[in-house]
């Protein structure tokens, strides 16, 4: 059984003092041999993005911003300029190496994780979200809010 670590958006400009912890614990679980693959997505915003023009978003506008905080081990990277990680790149990846499982580490909680979350689920992906390898840099109670509505969502033995 081939396992996808899909590790979202853990970039520079998404660590502070609610996921510096988190961030640590995704790069152990990098570094574990637990799962046959690992990729990772950047988001790239630019100032002709929605981000930027109508939620004045200025995050990942940067290099060193976008920059993803933890070691990648010379793992696949994924540019994105969307919530999801769901594009043709990522389902190319998934079917040529015949991926049975994908589980979701990341940020944010509330926005990338989720909406990737549910893409996959609607894809009929196999697909798991790593309660506490997630989180969202406005903290633990919006975090909280979105991991129960993903339980709703795509089941509570899907959030593990």
């Amino acid at each position: 059984m081939n396992k996808l670590l899909l590790v979202i958006d853990v970039q520079n400009d998404f660590i502070n003092n609610n996921t510096k912890d988190v961030k640590d614990r995704i790069s152990e679980l990098v570094n574990s041999k637990e799962y046959n693959y690992i990729v990772f997505t950047k988001f790239i915003n630019n100032e002709n993005s929605m981000w930027y023009k109508r939620l004045d978003y200025k995050g990942c506008l940067l290099s060193n911003g976008q920059e993803i905080a933890i070691n990648t081990n010379y793992h696949k990277i994924i540019n994105k300029n969307t919530y999801t990680a769901l594009n043709d790149e990522l389902k190319q990846f998934i079917d040529e190496n015949n991926i049975d499982e994908i589980f979701l580490c990341g940020f944010d909680t509330d926005a990338c994780v989720y909406k990737t979350a549910l893409d996959l689920f609607e894809n009929n992906y196999n697909i798991y979200v790593l309660e506490n390898y997630t989180m969202s840099h406005k903290g633990l109670e919006l975090h909280n809010i979105f991991i129960n509505n993903l339980k709703r969502l795509i089941g509570k033995d899907n959030v593990i």
